[in-house]
């Protein structure tokens, strides 16, 4: 599974599995799940990041999705691209 690290707003560095990625209203999506966290009943918690930087950037700046109606229509998306997995929301 490829990975991202991500940095938090207290400076400690996360690193997430990637599950998909994908592009909503000129935006780019990530669905990821922290890999160290796994239950074989329960799954993982998964996450959605958007990347905010701009075109001249040179690496990517993700923030967690925090707005409810984004949220939902970006999960719908991943929802029915990964169709054999099963979320709990």
């Amino acid at each position: 599974m490829e990975t991202i690290i991500f940095d938090g707003d207290d400076g400690i560095q996360l690193e997430f599995g990637i599950l998909e990625q994908t592009r909503v209203n000129g935006h780019n999506y990530l669905l990821v799940v922290d890999p160290d966290e796994e239950d074989e009943e329960e799954g993982s918690e998964a996450y959605i990041l958007k990347d905010i930087s701009e075109e001249e950037d040179e690496e990517a700046c993700y923030v967690f999705v925090e707005d409810d109606t984004e949220y939902d229509a970006v999960f719908k998306v991943f929802e029915t691209m990964l169709e054999d997995v099963e979320f709990v929301k």
